[in-house]
């Protein structure tokens, strides 16, 4: 089972990222700590070897010797921002470390051009329902890290209903279409006590629709308990033959679910590759439930949010960092979107591309509104 250690993580806007963490060690750094475990951090995700004196003074740009390098090094051990593996008198970044860098150290780089046109031409605006555009921006969110895309499909609680539809079927079975405001279409087979006619139907339908039409689920559900409670008694058979519908059609609509590709990128990283933590990793996705519970902590968030390694509070992902961005429907947040990869991911190349692709996904679903 995984240990939720219930740990937040930063949340980042477009403009500013978060203060430090409590304890990060940032304010007792100096200039020239700062600079050199920039210039590790940065080297580490490169290379993914640990970092030695001399490289890390000539990265750093810093004209110091070896010794007076080693030194700071010591100071940021004893922080907790580095540590040395057994087998290496190089030093690699800790959680606390990647923490500090993301929080206060980090040079966000712009998407290229070329890049920004792939996005835009994949979410081409209008073309596609909700849950192929999901699918568009989590093949996109891979493609362009070689990490692991993950979009949750667009919660149903604020969505609105345009049309619903009763179609009869053999065996006591109706066919129901549920028509959304974003063009998703869904069906869904309700088994019921008795056949019905095509009539019976379409009366069902055409009271549902001059009643519930462009009203949204939350309100939906409401708006039935209040007719349930208040009218059930005088209401005619239409009427309840259709509220009853209504209440088996409704009822679960905002199961929560995600899309992910790219997850076998994530056997390209040492750091993930041993079979132990590729199945855990595997696992997790397949069972949803610890991820899905990681992305609501995100829908609350104002933008970016990073979570490294033992911050998701999860054990499949200790040797993951997590990137999100939430994404709009109707002026409404409706889903997360993001990529998993290993901790030493480029957090300045990743972290552009989600909030690109949350703006422009948003903007493809408004658009068929």
């Amino acid at each position: 089972m995984a240990n939720d250690h219930h740990g937040d993580a930063t949340c980042m806007t477009s403009k500013s990222r978060s203060n430090n963490l409590p304890g990060s060690g940032e304010q007792e750094l100096g200039e020239r700590g700062r600079k050199l475990l920039k210039a590790l951090v940065e080297r580490f995700i490169r290379e993914g070897q640990p970092v030695g004196s001399r490289a890390l003074a000539r990265d750093a740009g810093l004209d110091i010797s070896p010794a007076t390098v080693r030194n700071v090094m010591a100071d940021l051990e004893e922080l907790g921002l580095v540590q040395s593996p057994h087998t290496s008198a190089g030093r690699v970044p800790t959680v606390r470390g990647y923490r500090l860098f993301v929080d206060n150290l980090l040079t966000v780089q712009p998407l290229s051009g070329p890049e920004v046109d792939r996005l835009r031409r994949e979410l081409a605006f209008g073309e596609h329902n909700s849950q192929a555009l999901v699918g568009s921006a989590s093949q996109l969110l891979s493609a362009l890290t070689r990490m692991a895309g993950i979009v949750t499909l667009p919660r149903r609680d604020h969505t609105g209903i345009r049309q619903v539809e009763f179609l009869a079927l053999s065996e006591n079975r109706v066919l129901a279409v549920l028509v959304f405001s974003d063009n998703e279409v869904q069906n869904r087979i309700l088994h019921v006590d008795r056949p019905f006619s095509h009539s019976e139907l379409q009366q069902a339908s055409n009271y549902l629709n001059a009643h519930l039409a462009g009203r949204d689920l939350m309100e939906i559900r409401r708006r039935l308990i209040e007719e349930m409670r208040r009218t059930r008694r005088h209401m005619d058979q239409v009427m309840r033959r259709a509220i009853d519908m209504a209440e088996e059609l409704f009822a679960g609509q905002d199961r929560e679910d995600y899309v992910i590709a790219g997850e076998i990128n994530l056997m390209d990283f040492e750091e993930l590759s041993s079979v132990d933590k590729l199945r855990a990793l595997f696992d997790a996705f397949q069972t949803k439930q610890d991820i899905l519970h990681l992305l609501d902590r995100c829908v609350r968030a104002d933008g970016i949010k990073v979570f490294i390694g033992e911050e998701a509070g999860y054990e499949a992902l200790e040797e993951c960092s997590v990137v999100t961005a939430p994404y709009q429907l109707e002026n409404r947040i409706v889903g997360v979107l993001g990529v998993i990869g290993p901790t030493r991911m480029e957090y300045e190349r990743v972290i552009p591309i989600v909030d690109i692709t949350a703006r422009l996904l948003s903007a493809a679903l408004n658009s068929g509104d």
